[in-house]
């Protein structure tokens, strides 16, 4: 029984609209909390497949989700390739050594990085039941490509798109070989379990139109090209975060079966914009969620008629808040529920 969620993304335009929320496992519930007390840090709870499976399956328990997502982290990839990944509390993800000053073929694979992961995936498909859809993600090749030359985050990828411009021979090497990675990665995820998967391009707004066609663009087009080679019926969601106005050409070249719109997208404008027919996903301001303002129900409304005559799975625009009270995400799922189209 597929469900409502792999139904849509399949192209079905279905009511009650499916469900399911970026960064739903973690930190905003408390079971979560109590959890990773007991197991320690970031890293070793998605290295803990036991850990990772019960993690994933949370928000499935206690607000019947349609979609439980894998927990882990775009940076296993990285991870897998040779970097050192450490999490630091209070500042994040740091990769070493960085690629900015630090030659790409200098690092030593260590693919058997990835094995727990496709452990929890497993799992989590044994444990789930009937109608609810398992999906697992990967970074996109410029998001990782961010994290991979400049060793952490930022606010504008400064390094890594100044090197994109002054070496972009080296830098589509390291684009091609997290392409490669990835392939490999969602498709161990698939054969796991994994019923449809996301490729999430955080940074992808950061780009000027030529650098996001040949950076988010040409990239993703080819990962999905190659897992449709490998697994034809898979949906493959893409969401490009920040893209703005170049939201309808990543739609149209990248063969993604499904698209993420992040809060910043009018969604009357990418209902126009978009191909016809073609699933759409996301949209709803994580922040107002946050909040709980009065308005919040409405706008939810708003999000869910304006995707009304195309399949559209109601998520946010981009993960979670982790100080989002439950209460909040509970009048968020009665809206949805309660609406009839």
């Amino acid at each position: 029984m597929p469900g409502i969620l792999l139904d849509t993304l399949r192209g079905g335009n279905l009511f009650p609209r499916p469900l399911w929320l970026m960064r739903q496992a973690g930190r905003y519930l408390p079971e979560y909390r109590a959890l990773r007390a007991e197991k320690g840090g970031f890293l070793e709870l998605v290295y803990d497949s036991e850990a990772a499976a019960e993690i994933t399956l949370q928000p499935i328990r206690r607000f019947g989700f349609d979609g439980a997502i894998l927990f882990s982290d775009i940076l296993i990839v990285p991870y897998a390739m040779g970097q050192d990944l450490e999490f630091l509390a209070g500042e994040g993800p740091r990769l070493s050594p960085r690629l900015v000053d630090h030659a790409l073929g200098g690092l030593q694979a260590v693919p058997e990085r990835l094995r727990p992961i496709y452990e929890t995936v497993a799992k989590v498909k044994v444990a789930l039941e009937p109608g609810r859809t398992l999906l697992g993600f990967a970074g996109s090749p410029w998001t990782v490509a961010t994290y991979m030359v400049a060793g952490e985050g930022s606010r504008d990828q400064h390094a890594t798109r100044l090197m994109a411009y002054r070496d972009p021979a080296a830098f589509a090497a390291i684009i091609d070989a997290v392409i490669e990675v990835t392939v490999d990665y969602l498709s161990g995820q698939i054969e796991a379990g994994a019923e449809a998967v996301q490729l999430f391009d955080s940074w992808a707004g950061s780009l000027a139109p030529a650098e996001f066609e040949r950076w988010v663009i040409a990239p993703n087009a080819r990962i999905i090209a190659a897992l449709k080679a490998r697994h034809p019926d898979v949906p493959v969601i893409g969401f490009p975060k920040g893209a703005g106005e170049k939201l309808a050409a990543y739609a149209r070249e990248t063969g993604a079966d499904a698209i993420g719109l992040d809060e910043t997208i009018d969604p009357v404008w990418a209902s126009a914009a978009l191909p016809d027919g073609l699933p759409v996903q996301g949209n709803f301001d994580p922040l107002l969620l946050e909040s709980g303002n009065a308005g919040l129900e409405k706008r939810a409304i708003a999000v869910l008629e304006a995707f009304a005559s195309r399949p559209h799975v109601f998520n946010l625009g981009h993960g979670i808040g982790q100080y989002t009270p439950i209460a909040h995400v509970e009048r968020l799922l009665r809206a949805i529920r309660e609406w009839k189209g």
